[in-house]
């Protein structure tokens, strides 16, 4: 049995948790800096524990002896948990949508004998294993789109959104440069543009270009790919709304001020739905063809039960340490999301909540 550390105990770190204890096959910590977070969490292979991982002592001694370290904290965080784990010889996962640290810890992978395994929750993370699935069906690839949204199943409020996801991530997509690739360019767009519209299953929606996304899929395909791009997926309405509030009354400048608002204004729901829609356009044969890759995925409408976020994200994190376990992808170095197989990760136990 191999033991892994979880550190925050938010929606995401208690999921990831619960899943890899629940298994059988891992010995968990979970460690939070707020004792009041730890309370009720001790279950059978879960050991909860105090730790403040701005400690960089306390830090490398929690994760001393241990196989795999998870991050779910805050991304400003995650780039020192990193260099902390590799230090150790700890294998690092986490599923930061932030670019610059994902960056960060792609430097301090350079060499390591462990494995750094950054943006490998949903969106960065899965979509971009789907998408790259499907473009190496085709013999050129002319256009990858990939949208993602975590919904609530009943909106009922202006901006027909709950929080599902750590808000510091959600202002981060709404405020920080988004990539794409445009005509062969690898380039960077404003967020909160190039709305475009869609119905699936008789109901509308709306899509417009978020940071993080994407992952390093505009990489992986430059020079392949005439067009990629991602974007979030909404109702209709909200865009404008939130573009008035980062733009008009210049919140993405005051984030601290923008997170305030969003948290006390916007009440969080487990009644939500994750939709992935990935679609690629290319040529096979020399016939100019698309394929597409849908999902919506429900959270569990009962007490106690697991939102689709919370089901996605911890369900991805934990396919991929499951994964890197088995020897199914890379065992040293940094590890983008498309390097692993579709079909790899959808037989996989914890990946099975996509098929």
């Amino acid at each position: 049995m191999h033991s892994v550390v979880v550190l925050g105990s938010g929606k995401i770190g208690i999921t990831v948790a619960a899943m890899l204890a629940d298994s059988g096959d891992w010995r968990v910590t979970l460690a939070d800096s707020r004792p009041e977070m730890m309370a009720g969490q001790r279950r059978p292979g879960l050991e909860p524990i105090i730790l403040d991982v701005t400690d960089p002592f306390a830090l490398r001694a929690a994760l001393s002896g241990h196989h795999a370290v998870v991050s779910t904290l805050p991304y400003f965080l995650c780039a020192e948990v990193a260099e902390a784990a590799l230090a150790e010889g700890v294998h690092y996962f986490d599923p930061t949508e932030d670019i610059a640290t994902a960056h960060a810890i792609r430097k301090l992978a350079q060499g390591a004998g462990t494995v750094a395994v950054p943006q490998c929750g949903l969106a960065p993370g899965f979509v971009s294993i789907a998408a790259k699935s499907l473009a190496d069906g085709f013999d050129e690839i002319l256009d990858v789109r990939l949208r993602v949204g975590a919904l609530p199943q009943y909106p009922d409020n202006a901006l027909k959104y709950n929080l599902t996801w750590s808000t510091d991530g959600l202002i981060n997509e709404y405020c920080n440069p988004c990539q794409s690739v445009v005509d062969g360019r690898l380039i960077e767009v404003l967020p909160l543009e190039g709305l475009e519209h869609f119905s699936l299953d008789g109901i509308a929606y709306e899509a417009f270009s978020t940071s993080g996304g994407v992952g390093t899929l505009c990489e992986t395909l430059a020079g392949r790919v005439r067009n990629l791009d991602y974007k979030t997926v909404r109702y209709p309405g909200h865009r404008d709304l939130i573009r008035m509030l980062a733009r008009d009354l210049k919140l993405s400048e005051r984030r601290e001020l923008f997170r305030d608002v969003i948290e006390n204004a916007i009440p969080i729901t487990r009644q939500d739905v994750v939709l992935i829609f990935v679609t690629v356009v290319g040529r096979k044969s020399g016939r100019l063809m698309q394929e597409s890759w849908v999902r919506k995925i429900y959270g569990d409408d009962c007490p106690g039960g697991r939102s689709a976020i919370q089901k996605t994200t911890a369900g991805a994190i934990c396919a991929m340490i499951d994964l890197h376990q088995r020897g199914q992808i890379p065992q040293t170095g940094f590890v983008c999301q498309e390097q692993v197989s579709l079909s790899d990760f959808l037989a996989n136990r914890f990946g099975a909540v996509y098929a």
